[in-house]
Parts: C-alpha cells; sequence; structure tokens
C-alpha cells in the first residue's frame, strides 16, 4: 500500500492543478436524525439544511429566464461518420470503430501484462495491433502498460537486463515521435524517469551502452516542450515508494535548474512542503467484544465438562474486516469514499467467509437438511479444486507448445493453428509418441483454453468459483425461462463478472483516490455557471485519466468463452442430495443429482439453449437467505457515488459503471464519448450527481411489517405467498374423451404452471428486497444513477431502490426529515388518497376522503396485521401503510404541523407522453385531457376511454356478438389504462392485447380459455377508440415517423463515389449490389441537454461461437450491420417522447437543487418532502415550459439537415413494388421533389411527389448510376422480381402484390441508380394550434 505521505502527494497535485474553488458537498449529514424514535414526535424548532450553507443565507432566485435562453441556444451538433458494412476492408473509420479482433487482441495484451504473467505472447499481439496505426483500440494507455512492463520484467530476468531496458527505450522514443499516432502522457514520463532512477548514469545499476536511452535533461525538456505540468510527473501514482519519487525529483531539480526552468523549479520545491497527518485513531483503545459461553466435552480422564468463552462468529468476521478497513484507513486518510471502495473490493472474501462458516455449523449439526450457503460452499470447494488442476495442466500444455515439446500428437498428425487476428497456418510437429484418443482429446481442450487462460489466471480460483455460483443464482428465472436462464445471457453475464473483477484487480493495485468533486449550488444555465462545472469536472477527470486503471473492454466472444468454460466446471462438480421416504418401507432415500445442467428448449418455434438449476435448488432460493449472493455492484452505496466525472467512470468507486446503458451499440458508446469530450453533455452528468446524491434510509415500521409477513409465507400486499395458493386445474371426470374440455384442462393447467413459476420468481425477487433492506437497517444509503440510451435516468443496484415497485418504494424514505407545515400536512393528505387510489376526484375532495377515513388510517398504522387490513385495498397498498404511520404520529402530536417528516411525496404526470405531444403540436382538446388546461377537478382520459369503448361494447352485444356480451361491464379504467398511456409510445396492436391480457386474468372472472380471444377483440375496440382521441399526436407522430423512414434509407456522399462524366453530369460509382448495404445511417438526434440519442436498431447479425457448452450465438457490437428501417421508425416516436421526459426531469432536478430541495424521480414522478411539493410544483411547470418554448420541432428539423446533409436516398427504394403505401405518407405529408419538366419521364414512378420547376437551384440534385453488367443485372433482380422483393415493404405494407405488374415494374426500372439530396425529401413540420404552454401555470393537476 502507498504509505500516507505518497497519498499526500497525490492530493496537492489534484489541489494545485486548478485554482478552482472546493465544492460544497450535496448533503451534510445531521447530528442527529429527526427520525430516531427519541425524536420522531418531537416538536421541530429548526432544521439543518440538507446543504453545506447558512439557514440565513438568502433563497436563491428562480432562474426561468435563464433556462428559457440556456434551452433556446444554439446546439453544437456531436458528428462523426456513419459506420461502414461489415465486410468492409476499408480502415477509415477505425479511430471510431475499432473491430472485434482488436478488441480481442487488447483484452489479451491486458490479461498477458498482468503481474507480467506472458509478456512475450503479449508484445508478438501488440506487435499485430500496431500495424492498425489510428485504431481506436490503440491507445497511449497500451503503450505505457508496455513500458512498465519491459521495466518489470527487467527486474524479473537479471541475465535480460539490458534487453529489457532497451526495449522500453527504444518503444518510448516511438511514442515521443508520434510515429503510431499516440502521444507520451505524464505516466509515461513518470515510468521513463524511473528507468533512468534505477538504471541510469546515477544509478547502482547502471547499464551501459544502451543504444536507445535518453537522459533527464531530454525528459524534462519534452515535457517543459509539450506543456504537461511536472507535479503530474513527478507525484504520478504509478511512483509508487516515496523514496523513487524524491530520487526523481531531486533529478529534475538539478536538471531545471542547470536549464533555467524557474517555473518548473518552484512546482518542484512544492512537493518538499508536504507534511505528514497523524490518525484520528492513534489514542483510540481496543474495544473488548462481546463474547459467549459455550460447553467443551468432557474428556475421558476426568468426566467434568468445561466451559470457556469465545466471541460469536458474526461479531469475530465483523471485527477482522473492521480491522482491515481501519488499516486501510492510515492509507485511505478520512475519505469516506475510499472507504467504500475498500468495502466493495472485498465482496467474494465476505461471501466466501460466511459460506466457510455455514459448512461448519451444518457439519456439526449434522443431520438436517442442507440449506443454499451450505449447497453453495460444496460446489465452491469442488469447483475450485477442479479449476485449480484444469488451469495447471493448460498451463503445462502451453509451456510445452511454446517449447516444442508437447506429448498430445504423433508424428504424422498436422495441427491447425488460429491466431488471434484471425488468420490461420499448419504446422506439422516432431515425432512424439502416440497418445491414447482419450488423451489427444485431453490436450486439444486445454490448447482451446489458451485464448482464455490469460484472463483466468489474473483471477484467484476462489473467486472464479464463487463469483460463477453467485451470477447464476442471481440470474436464476430471467428471460422467461423456469427454473433457469438462457444460455448465450448466462455464458456473457458470468464473463462479464470476471472482466470486472480482473479489472476491480488491478484498480486495486493501483490504489488511487477519489476525485475530490461535487456539484454546487448556483445557476447552471448560464454561459459561466456551464464553464464552471465543465472546467471543475475537465480537473476531476484529468486526475483519473493520469492513473490509466481502467483496462480495455473484452469482446462478446472472449466474455462468452470464459462464462462456457467457468459454467462448464461447475456443471461438472456442483451436485445436490435429495432425499424422500420411502411410503412403502418407511426408509429415508438419498440420490445425488446434477445441481446445474445445459439443455435446449423451443420458444416460438427457435432452438433455444437453457440453464436451469435443479428443483431442490429453486425450492431453496426462495426460502433461505440470499444476501451472501449479491454483488456490491447490485447494492446501494454507502456513501455518495463518485461523481460523473467521464462517460465511462462515475457511479461505484471501485466497480465500473458506464454513464448510459449501451444497448449493445459501439455507436451510442462512440457518440458519448465524443460529446463528454466536447463538453456538450455537463448538465447531464451533473443531474444524475444530483439523483445519485439524494440519501435514503430504510423504513424501519415498514420493514417490520414485511417481515411479519414474509416469515408468515401468507400473500398480502403484492408480497407472494410461500407456497402457490392458486388450486391446480383437474380434468372433470368423465370428460376425458371430449377434446374441448380436454384442450380447455391443457390451457388451463399452462396457465397454471406458469403462474407457479411466477410466483417463486416473484418470491426469489421480494427476498432478495427483504434482506437489502435488512442488512441496510440504520445506514444512511445512496442510489448510483445511469442513463438509458433516451436519456433517462435509473438506479444502477437493481433489487431494492425507489424506482422499484410498490413494496421497495414503501421500504425507503429521505434520510432527513422537515416539518410538515400547514401546506405539507395538507399535501401528505392528498398523497395517502392518491397511493389508496382515490385520485380522480379534486384535491379538497380528497382531503376530505382521508379525514373521513381517520379510524381506518390510525387502525391500519397501529394494527396492520391483526386489525380489519383495510389498507391492503390500496392500489400501492405498501405505501399507502407507510402514508397512515406518517399520517398517525403527525395527528398525535399537539401541532400535526410540527412533525418532521422523511416521507416523499409524489407529483405524477398525466399520460406525461400525451402531454408532451399536446404542447408540441399546440393541441388544445388534448391538453383539455391531460390537464394542460386549468378546471376544478382533473380529466381522466382513461376513464374517458373505457366508457367509450364499453359503448362500442353495448352496440356490437346488440348484434350478437358474443365476446362483446362476455365482456360487458368488465372494462373498468384499469383494463385500458397501460394501453392508452403506451399508445402514443408506439404500442402496437400485439403489445396492446398482450397488456389487455394481463388485465384480464387478474380480473379472474372470465375463463382462462376465453382470455386470448377476448383479449385480442378488446384490443382492436382499444385502438379505435384512441385513434379518434389523440388526433393531435398523430399528426406528430407521422412526421417523426417518416424522417425516420427517410434517413435509415440514406447513404452518406462519400459512400457513393459521386464522380462526373465527360457530359459533366454527376454518376454514381458505387456497384448497385453494394447500395443496400450501405444504408447504415442511424436516427440520431440530440436533447435540449447536449446529450446525443443513438437509435442502436439494425439488423440482428449474430456470430456462432462454439464453447466447451454449447455453440451460443452472440451479436457482434463491434460488427456494424444495416439499419432495421423498420425498427428505427416505429421506435423513433416513443423514444424521442422518452428524451423529452428525461430532459425536462433533469432540469428539474437541476432547478430543485439549486432551490435546496430534496429530490427523486421515477421517469414522469418527481418527489421531495411534503413541505416543498408547493415549490417543486413551480419548478416542475417552469421547467416545462421552459423546455416547450424552445421550438423542439424546430430545432430537431434543423439538426437533421445539418447532420445529413451529404445524404442522399436512392429513389428505388422510394417507389418499389409493394411500397405505395410509403408513397403515400410521403405524399400527405408534404414530401416533394422538385424536378425539371424534362425529367417527368425517367421519374414517373414517383410522379405523385414531383413538382416542376424551371428553377435550377430549386430542382432536387438526383445522380445516376455508372452502367456496368454486374450493376445492371442487380437492378433487374432487385427490382421486378416480386418473391425477392425487399423484406421490408412486406413487413411495412403487406400489399398483395401483382406478378404481371409489368408498367411499374418498367417504371421502378427507370429509377435504378437516381439518387436525392436527403434534406430535399424531409416533410414540412406540421402545423401548432392554438395551445399556448404557458397555460400550464394555472393547471392544479397538471402534476399532482
Amino acid at each position: 500500500m502507498i504509505p500516507r505521505t505518497a497519498r499526500k502527494l497525490e492530493t496537492t497535485l489534484l489541489s494545485s492543478r486548478q485554482a478552482l474553488p472546493r465544492p460544497a458537498r450535496l448533503y451534510s449529514t445531521p447530528s442527529k436524525p429527526h427520525n430516531s424514535p427519541a425524536t420522531a414526535t418531537a416538536t421541530a424548532t429548526a432544521h439543518p439544511s440538507p446543504y453545506d450553507f447558512h439557514p440565513f443565507q438568502q433563497k436563491p432566485t428562480p432562474t426561468a429566464p435563464d433556462i428559457s435562453d440556456f434551452l433556446s441556444r444554439g446546439l453544437p451538433l456531436t458528428i462523426i461518420p456513419t459506420p461502414e458494412p461489415v465486410d468492409s476492408k476499408s480502415t477509415a473509420l477505425d479511430p471510431w470503430f475499432p473491430d472485434s479482433q482488436s478488441h480481442d487482441m487488447v483484452g489479451i495484451i491486458d490479461a498477458c501484462l498482468h503481474n507480467l504473467h506472458d509478456v512475450n505472447r503479449a508484445r508478438d499481439v501488440f506487435g499485430r495491433l500496431r500495424q492498425r496505426v489510428g485504431s481506436a483500440a490503440l491507445t497511449i494507455r497500451i503503450y505505457n502498460a508496455f513500458l512498465d512492463a519491459y521495466l518489470g520484467m527487467a527486474r524479473k530476468e537479471d541475465f535480460k537486463k539490458k534487453y529489457w531496458v532497451d526495449e522500453a527505450w527504444q518503444l518510448y522514443d516511438i511514442v515521443e515521435k508520434g510515429a503510431e499516432g499516440v502521444q507520451p502522457t505524464p505516466k509515461t514520463y513518470s515510468i521513463m524517469l524511473s528507468a533512468l532512477q534505477q538504471y541510469g548514469p546515477h544509478s547502482t545499476e547502471h547499464l551501459v551502452e544502451l543504444a536507445n536511452a535518453k537522459d533527464t535533461e531530454y525528459l524534462l525538456s519534452k515535457i517543459v516542450e509539450r506543456e504537461i505540468p511536472v507535479m503530474e510527473v513527478a507525484t504520478n501514482s504509478y511512483l509508487k515508494s516515496p523514496q523513487v519519487m524524491a530520487d526523481i525529483v531531486k533529478m529534475l531539480s538539478s536538471v531545471a535548474f542547470n536549464l533555467g526552468f524557474k517555473d518548473t523549479l518552484k512546482d518542484l520545491g512544492h512537493i518538499g512542503s508536504i507534511t505528514h497527518r497523524g490518525s484520528v485513531l492513534d489514542d483510540v483503545p481496543e474495544i473488548i467484544p462481546v463474547q459467549v459461553l459455550s460447553t467443551k466435552p468432557s474428556s475421558e480422564a476426568d468426566g467434568i465438562a468445561e466451559t470457556e468463552a469465545h466471541v460469536p462468529f458474526n461479531i469475530e468476521a465483523l471485527r477482522r474486516h473492521l480491522t482491515e478497513i481501519i488499516e486501510a484507513r492510515s492509507v485511505l486518510d478520512n475519505d469516506l469514499s475510499a472507504r467504500q471502495k475498500h468495502l466493495e473490493s472485498s465482496v467474494y472474501d465476505l461471501a466466501l467467509e460466511q459460506l466457510e462458516h455455514r459448512d461448519k455449523v451444518f457439519k456439526d449439526n449434522f443431520p438436517r437438511s442442507p440449506d443454499l450457503q451450505h449447497w453453495i460452499w460444496m460446489w465452491h470447494t469442488r469447483m475450485e479444486e477442479h479449476l485449480k488442476q484444469i488451469i495447471k495442466a493448460a498451463q503445462s500444455v502451453a509451456s510445452a507448445d511454446r517449447k516444442g515439446t508437447s506429448p498430445s500428437v504423433d508424428a504424422e498428425e498436422e495441427e491447425e493453428l488460429e491466431l488471434e487476428e484471425g488468420t490461420k497456418r499448419r504446422r506439422r510437429k516432431g515425432t512424439k509418441r502416440k497418445q491414447t484418443p482419450e488423451q489427444l482429446e485431453a490436450a486439444r481442450k486445454l490448447r482451446q483454453m489458451q485464448d482464455i487462460l490469460p484472463c483466468l489466471v489474473t483471477i484467484p480460483t476462489h473467486k472464479l468459483s464463487l463469483l460463477t455460483i453467485l451470477e447464476l443464482l442471481r440470474m436464476q428465472g430471467n428471460g422467461g425461462v423456469i427454473n433457469g436462464m438462457k444460455t448465450t445471457a448466462a455464458l456473457i453475464t458470468v464473463g462479464k463478472a470476471v472482466e470486472n473483477e480482473f479489472k476491480m484487480e488491478v484498480c486495486k493495485q493501483s490504489k488511487i483516490p477519489v476525485a475530490n468533486y461535487s456539484i454546487k449550488r448556483g445557476n447552471y444555465f448560464t454561459n459561466m455557471g456551464y464553464k464552471h462545472l465543465h472546467e471543475r469536472r475537465l480537473a476531476a477527470a484529468k486526475s483519473q485519466e493520469l492513473d490509466e486503471k481502467w483496462q480495455s473492454d473484452w469482446s462478446q466472444a472472449m466474455r462468452s468463452k470464459v462464462g462456457a468454460f467457468l459454467v462448464n466446471s461447475l456443471e461438472s462438480v456442483a451436485e445436490v442430495t435429495r432425499m424422500k421416504v420411502d411410503p412403502a418401507t418407511g426408509k429415508t432415500l438419498t440420490e445425488n443429482q446434477p445441481a446445474i445442467f445445459n439443455s435446449y428448449e423451443f420458444v416460438r418455434g427457435h432452438k433455444l439453449g437453457v440453464i436451469k438449476f435443479n428443483d431442490a435448488v429453486c425450492e431453496r432460493m426462495a426460502k433461505d437467505s440470499l444476501a451472501r449472493t449479491i454483488h456490491a455492484r447490485h447494492l446501494p452505496m454507502l456513501v455518495k457515488p463518485k461523481p460523473w466525472i467521464n462517460y465511462n467512470d462515475g457511479g461505484y468507486l471501485y466497480n465500473k459503471s458506464s454513464a448510459m446503458r449501451f444497448k449493445d451499440s459501439l455507436e451510442q458508446e462512440v457518440y458519448l464519448r465524443e460529446a463528454t469530450n466536447a463538453g456538450t453533455v455537463e448538465l447531464v452528468y451533473a443531474g444524475l450527481d444530483i439523483l445519485g446524491s439524494t440519501p435514503w434510509n430504510i423504513n424501519k415500521g415498514i420493514f417490520d411489517v414485511v417481515v411479519k409477513v414474509w416469515n408468515s409465507g401468507e400473500r398480502m400486499g403484492k408480497i407472494p405467498p410461500a407456497q402457490y395458493d392458486e388450486p391446480e386445474p383437474v380434468l372433470e371426470e368423465g370428460k376425458e374423451g371430449d377434446m374441448q374440455a380436454k384442450t380447455n384442462y391443457i390451457m388451463r393447467h399452462k396457465v397454471w404452471s406458469q403462474g407457479k413459476a411466477n410466483n417463486h420468481s416473484d418470491r426469489c425477487s421480494v427476498n432478495y428486497k427483504v434482506e437489502i433492506a435488512r442488512a441496510f437497517l440504520g445506514d444512511t444509503i445512496y442510489m448510483p444513477h445511469n442513463l438509458d440510451f433516451r436519456g433517462r435516468a435509473y438506479p444502477i443496484p437493481p433489487h431494492l431502490n425507489h424506482i422499484g415497485d410498490d413494496l421497495s418504494r414503501a421500504l425507503l424514505f429521505f434520510s432527513e426529515g422537515k416539518p410538515l407545515g400547514v401546506r405539507g400536512l395538507r399535501w401528505l393528505k392528498i398523497h395517502a388518497a392518491n397511493l389508496y387510489g382515490y385520485d380522480k376526484a379534486n384535491f379538497e375532495e380528497r382531503v376530505a376522503w382521508v379525514e373521513e377515513h381517520l379510524d381506518q388510517i390510525n387502525e391500519s398504522a397501529t394494527n396492520p396485521l391483526e386489525g380489519s387490513r383495510w389498507w391492503t385495498k390500496a392500489d400501492d397498498p405498501w405505501q399507502f401503510l407507510a402514508t397512515c404511520m406518517e399520517l398517525t404520529k403527525a395527528l398525535k402530536l399537539e401541532d400535526p404541523t410540527t412533525y418532521v417528516c422523511s416521507l416523499p411525496v409524489h407529483q405524477d404526470g398525466t399520460c406525461n407522453g400525451l402531454q408532451h405531444y399536446a404542447a408540441l403540436g399546440g393541441d388544445a382538446q388534448g391538453a383539455q385531457q391531460v390537464n394542460l388546461l386549468a378546471s376544478d377537478r382533473p380529466s381522466d382520459v382513461y376513464t374517458h376511454i373505457s366508457l367509450s369503448v364499453e359503448e362500442a361494447l353495448a352496440v356490437d352485444a346488440e348484434a350478437g356478438n358474443e365476446m362483446a356480451k362476455l365482456l360487458m361491464g368488465k372494462i373498468a379504467r384499469k383494463v385500458v389504462k397501460q394501453t392508452v398511456m403506451t399508445t402514443v409510445y408506439g404500442v402496437t396492436f400485439i403489445g396492446a392485447r398482450e397488456q389487455i391480457e394481463r388485465q384480464l386474468k387478474d380480473r379472474g372472472d372470465i375463463p382462462q380459455e376465453l382470455i386470448w380471444g377476448a383479449s385480442s377483440y378488446l384490443a382492436r375496440k382499444v385502438l379505435d377508440t384512441i385513434g379518434d382521441a389523440f388526433r393531435g399526436a398523430r399528426s406528430i407522430q407521422d412526421w417523426l415517423n417518416i424522417c425516420a423512414r427517410l434517413i435509415t434509407k440514406s447513404i452518406p456522399e462519400k459512400r457513393l463515389a459521386l464522380k462526373r462524366d465527360e457530359a459533366g453530369k454527376e454518376i454514381i460509382s458505387l456497384p448497385m449490389k453494394q447500395i443496400k448495404k450501405e444504408q447504415m445511417t442511424s436516427v440520431i438526434w440530440t436533447t435540449a441537454l447536449g446529450l446525443p440519442i443513438v437509435q442502436p436498431y439494425r439488423k440482428t447479425v449474430r456470430k456462432q461461437i462454439k464453447t466447451q457448452m454449447q455453440s451460443v450465438y452472440i451479436s457482434d457490437p463491434y460488427a456494424s450491420s444495416e439499419v432495421n428501417s423498420i425498427k428505427q421508425a416505429s421506435a423513433f416516436p416513443p423514444n424521442f417522447i422518452h428524451s423529452l421526459d428525461a430532459t425536462h426531469m433533469l432540469l428539474t432536478a437541476l432547478e430543485c437543487r439549486n432551490r435546496n430541495l430534496f429530490f427523486a424521480s421515477v421517469h414522469d414522478s418527481y418527489w421531495t418532502h411534503a413541505c416543498d411539493v408547493d415549490e417543486m410544483s413551480e419548478v416542475i411547470r417552469e421547467t416545462f415550459i421552459a423546455l416547450h418554448s424552445s421550438d423542439i420541432l424546430g430545432r430537431l428539423e434543423k439538426e437533421f439537415r445539418e447532420r445529413y446533409s451529404g445524404h442522399q436516398v436512392a429513389l428505388e427504394h422510394l417507389a418499389k413494388l409493394g411500397s405505395s403505401r410509403l408513397l403515400k405518407m410521403l405524399k400527405h405529408a408534404g414530401c416533394r421533389i422538385y424536378a425539371h419538366r424534362d425529367q417527368a419521364q425517367e421519374l414517373r414512378a414517383v410522379k405523385d411527389l414531383l413538382v416542376f420547376s424551371d428553377d435550377k437551384t430549386s430542382i432536387a440534385a438526383t445522380a445516376d448510376v455508372v452502367s456496368d453488367s454486374d450493376s445492371d443485372s442487380g437492378i433487374s433482380e432487385e427490382t421486378i422480381s416480386a418473391k425477392e422483393m425487399d423484406e421490408e415493404v412486406e413487413e411495412e405494407d403487406g400489399e398483395e402484390l401483382s406478378s404481371g405488374d409489368e408498367n411499374k415494374a418498367e417504371d421502378i426500372r427507370l429509377l435504378a441508380g437516381k439518387f436525392v439530396r436527403l434534406s430535399d425529401l424531409f416533410p414540412p413540420l406540421p402545423s401548432k394550434g392554438t395551445f399556448q404552454v404557458e397555460n400550464i401555470k394555472a393547471s392544479p393537476y397538471f402534476f399532482s
């Protein structure tokens, strides 16, 4: 570990780099929590502010005008080249999109260099990678890693010391000259200065006659020339020894004096002033632990039993691990974040010790039924031993192969070797002794491990074993596989866990301080405020980049191979012992069965590889404690999350996270990286930091009730029962020959079986929540956040967070309370009514409803389980119970308004997607439906739709429709709510049918065999009704959809290889058969906060990976394929609206932070203290108005024209056979192609879009394809063959094609090779209505 003096050097480095003010903490920790038992009902006269400023400080002024001006500014766009087809041989895009082979090479290099495992092999791979100059995979981090490794080899191989040091100087010379496109960093110079310190002229191990060595004067000159702060070099974390630092400072000071570098000399002088600071624990005595007495067995000599005192295991384990934390404190100082990092790093060690203890307890109390923890320990010990043996054997084979002494093949065998870059060669082995087929097969399998061997040996086998088991247990039941998981997902997840652990090991060795950076209060929506935010993040990010702690990501193929090896190893050793009593003899029978196995299932006609657990394991998972099966990256944090200082650096301190959840899309990652480097996403990162810094506590009152219900095993408040309580369907007697009855029975039993499996999965999910809540009782916890690709924020911990279900939300409340006040008490009552489901009345009626039910509320709070259980009838029963408890405590006080309440109170949008559509289009009718306009009581669009559907059903029922008769009186608001809500997000008929099917099943009054038909019928009725109600939103949806269709059919002009012929006519030299493959353009736009959104939908291209378990098919995120234009178009409207509500939420978070309000959100549901609801409501309205006053659609259109200015669209693809629907849509939307009259004949296939003009400047540019035999044949096949018609047209239009439509085929043939500018095809924006967004200020139910 680095001594404290060295740590202080790094601290000084960070503080001296930027003369920026020290950031205020987001939240302070109160000295006495108001929700403690002693003070929970006390009258509060003063309350500490959650921020570090004095209570008398003037309240910040609203920043609404600044927000509007900020959002209306011109946004700098992040634009990078469109990806090329996967079969492209071009290297032009390597700086942005490196291929999978490059990533695999980097992964192998990282693993081989770790602990100097195999430097020679790493150098061979590095040599091939360096041939790809300019590739994004080839970074200075790799060069620095080799410089470090070469010096490490010099220390390791004394006889080759001179060789390795000279290699380091030679590589440094290449870096310094920039010959391979990389530039040296402070770490580069630190490494080479350490080489001089060890082997230079003034060292004890001076090496003479080094061909490429430089001196200190040369290095310092380059440092000064590149304007690199010398302190970043002299105090770099690479220099782990204070003595080495001191020697280097001395060397640099002498040279700086001789060269006259006065500023450098001054900076170096600062280092000597750093002093040692004592530890706060220096004079603190040891704590005497609790001890218990136990009886020792009596000895045969005296027969007297003895007692002895010992420390209980849990206390002893806690003391040991806390001792490690205390020891770490000497290095990590008082930095809570660094100690959180230490906690994260020891997760597997803690789990291992706990499992070992449980195994000992089990053996001491045998015989008894084994629990899950005992099984995990048994599997772990067997798997660990198995891994040790097989990895050792693989290392032996690898060593023998390198030496050419491998005994695994005979004299006549020829072996094919697959190298990292994908090429193949053959070599003939020398004469070896004959091997048996079994030996040859074993050697072949060991040789297959060579690619993944470096990844395995970097992590101890006990961690490999444990993380495999825990990851599979965590995934159980995911992906719709009963009692198991999909093979591909499981293998990649386990491989990713190994990758994360490897990176964590590297990070631990680096001992890097956490960036001292947090968000200060202030106005971020001015140029100065934004600039200050950007500078602070850059300073913090720079300090982290200097350490280069993160390794390159592994490819999906590498992850799947590593995962397959580990899962296969677990399968071979994991067993469970099943016991059953023979009813005939009464004897207990036992049998060992595999605990986990792999097989195949057919899902929708496709063969799907699955991994499943034994039924006994699944039963235990639903009963036993799962606390030790949860990784730290799945838990809340004990300290505020690390600020997001880069797109891949923030959140957890030790476990690497990304600010965005990339959907297997390298393009998304590249855009976010470039936007981060350009400094256009500062407010996005600031918003995430604010969300993550909200402190939470576990609600002890709710937790106690939940534990009682959980342990009872009964169903209550959406907690599933321990035993599935639905009766199993049986076939009626005498109906065995009735085919209809038998079909109904099979269908009902299938539904029952699925319900039983879902009950088990839900039970496991609740088990996780309860265990986590129990572990964090009494602690203040934090939820690090990141984004999905649309910009929506989510907590990273998946099991227990405020964005989860009703139970999860009820278990959490703010760690600090505030006095209710008069308005806060009113809002708490309204909140209670909302949670119960009485949320469509006006506010006064809701308050009155609560006051009418105070007796039931009091009974629910004081006697939730033994009373009437009235609270369980609420829509959100657990949150309602939590509110009942708070209300009861407040009302017991003489002055309820003084009660200090920590419960979050919600303000929810009304069908928020439609609210955004109404504001975008100025739709007055839509605005009225979703409460954008003032009214005496809230509008309820869901009830309106349900009543309209009931009217339609009544008409059908009178006409004799049996399905309508079945559904009459059953169309409650809840049945249609989800479908109405998601219609504006692009829900399809299939999606709507599935949503309604779930609601009809929950009713329980419709026969199972009729639900599918009923849901299909009802889905059509609901969608027809919605179409009439949401006409205002439809025009904007159509405009967005058409823009997406055109974008995805476009090709960058450069890819068409445009040139002019002798007549001056523009022609395209790209062969026609390549044009379809070049349709690679995704729909990309930028939010008002500068976040680039990239839709990831491309045609699935899967790569087969043969593993030791199964052949799995994975999608390669580094291999770009054609865009899926259907998915891109259908998903664009909902994704765009999601990006708007995400922007609105982040704006609200930033402004609430500026106004000193606690804030949390669940997408369009915003939370704060009850007393602050009025002020937060004001902020919600101000930010919504500012956002929609910034001409969102106009800015989007402008961005499209700029972003795709050089793109062309093939007219042939607009007018293909069967695509007349697309042409009609384009015409209806106002798309036009301006052409000269002499082009009328050749463009007659798109005549509906033509507008003739004699003004040549307005004519849309068209280009012809160069004629060649290949392209002509390609045109003919693509254009007139109905059988080979483009699959997109079939899916989009579903039109019947006439095989004899010769005229149209001829018209389309004339379009072949003709292109038009995309910017000329975009339709005009839909006209805007009369609604003014400022009107929402008068609407009390906009968010309520």
